[in-house]
């Protein structure tokens, strides 16, 4: 702009006006307005795949860490049962070796005893066992999910990426390409939601 009202437009004036108002023709700013509405949709959706993938990742983590718990609390019980095995094969080879009776059947009591106390042992240490199996199963389980969030994020990432060269090279086919990306990895973050 000049002195005294006089308009003068810049080389620059048109275009800028020309992308305000939306542009004109096929690639106009029709493009590039759905373009911005599909990447700002997708990102999104995209930060929150992310989120979930990072969340089912913790978990399988803390699921095998529970497993590797439960097996060791197992090992410890079965430790335990063959430190009564030992002291039941002790007791019967001093019930065998003895020569009064009334050793045998104190040595007796000691076996019955031990052989009781296995049987409990064992209940606890299969018990742990199947426990630690469970964690490991939704461990693996979580994982898995993990695979499925990071999977769809990624395609949504190339989608926001294919949208940015679709804006910059005004190629309709890349529009299309981005809108299938989105579309696939939505699809696949839909698995992850169903646990498939």
């Amino acid at each position: 702009m000049s002195g005294g009202g006089f308009h003068v437009h810049g080389p620059h004036d048109h275009e800028l006006e020309h992308a305000q108002q939306g542009g004109h023709g096929e690639h106009g700013g029709g493009m590039t307005n759905q373009i911005a509405l599909f990447t700002a949709i997708i990102a999104t959706v995209g930060a929150i795949f992310a989120y979930m993938g990072g969340a089912t990742q913790a978990n399988a983590g803390l699921y095998k860490n529970n497993a590797a718990l439960k097996k060791t609390e197992a090992s410890n019980q079965w430790n335990y049962f063959q430190a009564k095995s030992t002291k039941q094969s002790l007791a019967e080879v001093s019930r065998d070796l003895t020569p009064k009776a009334d050793e045998r059947v104190k040595y007796q009591a000691k076996i019955d005893r031990y052989e009781k106390e296995k049987g409990e042992i064992k209940v606890v240490a299969e018990k742990l066992e199947a426990e630690a199996t469970d964690w490991d199963k939704k461990s693996d389980e979580q994982i898995h999910l993990h695979h499925r969030w990071a999977q769809a994020t990624t395609v949504l990432q190339v989608a926001i990426a294919l949208a940015a060269i679709a804006l910059l090279t005004r190629k309709k086919w890349l529009e299309y390409a981005m809108f299938a990306g989105g579309a696939i990895g939505m699809g696949v973050g839909i698995l992850a939601m169903l646990h498939i």
